[in-house]
């Protein structure tokens, strides 16, 4: 007899990916990143998951079908750089931003060279 998966609920995938992309960032060195649905319900209902990466606001997202990224972005805070994590079954994860946001890290590795 094959084994049944066990479904998961869509929020508790995009609760464990929240943990996930929380756990990489501590690890490489962004120790006071923590979820906002723990430590800030206002930046939560603006659309952030993910504080304590100073001048970052991250989304986090989990789904198959994403819709609007522009949407997203938009009804994200106006301070600082706004970018949505995008993880799909089987497929990685994807980071999206602003062009502008993108131009700006790409200038800071000119800098660098």
């Amino acid at each position: 007899m094959a084994t049944e998966k066990k479904k998961i609920s869509a929020r508790a995938k995009g609760n464990s990916f929240e943990l996930a992309c929380i756990k990489k960032l501590k690890e490489i060195g962004f120790t006071e990143c923590a979820s906002t649905r723990s430590c800030n319900r206002w930046l939560d209902s603006q659309k952030v998951d993910i504080v304590g990466v100073k001048g970052w606001n991250i989304q986090c997202k989990a789904v198959e079908k994403l819709g609007s990224i522009h949407a997203i972005l938009e009804s994200m805070p106006k301070t600082g750089k706004n970018v949505v994590l995008h993880k799909k079954n089987r497929q990685g994860v994807t980071a999206t931003m602003p062009m502008e946001v993108f131009l700006e890290l790409l200038a800071l590795s000119i800098d660098r060279k």
